[in-house]
């Protein structure tokens, strides 16, 4: 065995935690991406998913998408900046700056290369890029490819922010990159002191939006557009997997940043450019997320639900407040342990453990999409205060 293999070869936690029984990860779904789906042909409740407009099956997204392929084919074979731009691929860039309020916008392939291509693209040797601590990994992935100078302030700890600020030469860049609403506990960045701190500081803000849009503000624009920032935030980044149920991603901007990325981030340039199935999933997506408000509105009365009965029952569940609830459990072996419990139950939901978080804070987390029924909310709320109470975590 190489000395590759062999160091590799120690890493041996999944093997163990098969052996146990518990291993959550890579399960093998054979139906469509649904409140409900069937795993090893069982059905259970998905409360695992990003989907949270419920878009994945809608009829006029397939339909899009089907018809896109019939029209253009497969794929593109080469990236957007030789031959893979498509008409659709324009206009759905133009829709997307005016549905977040900018002046122009780019599509990478993937949410992720968004991050890792503007972050470590825009700023030089000289410059400072400022992140929250718990940033989404592409955006610090991005930021490890990047020359400039890495400040990292806590948690939407706005004190902290301005300490590291004031560490910067004002003469030079200052990059402000934070998530809206954080994906595994599902709190919301304070984008209104956030924005007054750049101000202040001259200072550049970018805003990941992946699990904002569709889910804040009018229309589902996200949380720049619910706090009234959108101006003051120079870069709005979303991407198609989550609430526009499809694969890529794009960033917001003004037009002389879009000018540079186009000409010099290499996820970008070097990426083959996004399906034409899934240019037109996106683009039907926002069609329904523009006239049929319902769905973000009913999202957030399940989501109130949720909420409230996870209170009731005594579930620790940090300070979200958004379709992204943490249910703590602070053991890893335990939060593995219950994930699998609670599939034999009926209910999917995605265990997160160290490193991704500390071993005391490792948790569960449950999400929600605007097609969930009240009755099915109120089932997984069942099932998981037996499991819970089982291991006594609740009353």
């Amino acid at each position: 065995m190489k000395l590759l293999q062999t160091k590799l070869s120690k890493y041996t936690i999944p093997q163990q935690t098969k052996a146990a029984g518990i291993y959550p990860y890579f399960r093998e779904i054979s139906s469509d991406q649904d409140t409900e789906v069937t795993i090893y042909g069982k059905k259970v409740l998905m409360f695992g998913s990003n989907s949270y407009m419920g878009l994945t099956t809608h009829p006029k997204v397939k339909e899009a998408a089907i018809e896109a392929t019939k029209k253009y084919g497969t794929g593109m074979a080469g990236s957007p900046f030789l031959n893979g731009t498509l008409d659709i691929y324009k206009q759905l860039e133009c829709r997307l700056a005016e549905y977040v309020g900018k002046e122009d916008a780019i599509i990478y392939s993937t949410g992720f290369g968004v991050n890792l291509g503007v972050v470590s693209t825009l700023t030089g040797r000289e410059d400072y890029i400022i992140l929250d601590e718990q940033d989404h990994a592409s955006i610090i992935e991005g930021r490890r490819l990047s020359f400039s100078t890495y400040l990292k302030y806590k948690h939407n700890d706005m004190e902290s922010l301005e300490t590291q600020l004031k560490k910067c030469d004002p003469d030079k860049v200052k990059l402000i990159v934070t998530d809206s609403v954080f994906s595994m506990e599902g709190d919301v960045a304070n984008l209104p002191e956030i924005v007054k701190l750049a101000q202040k500081y001259d200072a550049t803000v970018m805003v990941d939006e992946a699990h904002g849009i569709g889910v804040f503000g009018d229309c589902g624009r996200g949380v720049c557009n619910h706090f009234g920032v959108t101006k003051d935030v120079d870069l709005i980044m979303g991407t198609f997997s989550k609430s526009f149920a499809a694969l890529g991603g794009f960033i917001a901007t003004d037009k002389e940043i879009t000018n540079y990325l186009r000409h010099h981030s290499r996820p970008y340039i070097f990426t083959a450019s996004i399906t034409p199935a899934s240019l037109a999933a996106v683009n039907a997506a926002l069609d329904i997320m523009l006239s049929e408000p319902e769905r973000q509105a009913h999202l957030w009365t399940i989501t109130h639900r949720a909420l409230k009965g996870f209170r009731d029952m005594g579930c620790e569940i940090g300070k979200t407040s958004t379709p992204i609830i943490p249910l703590l459990i602070r053991d890893n072996n335990k939060t593995f342990a219950i994930t699998r419990e609670l599939f034999d139950e009926g209910i999917f939901v995605n265990p997160v453990v160290s490193p991704a978080v500390a071993p005391q804070d490792t948790l569960i987390r449950f999400s929600m999409m605007a097609t969930h029924t009240e009755e099915q909310i109120d089932i997984a709320l069942e099932k998981i205060h037996k499991v819970f109470k089982k291991y006594g975590l609740v009353k």
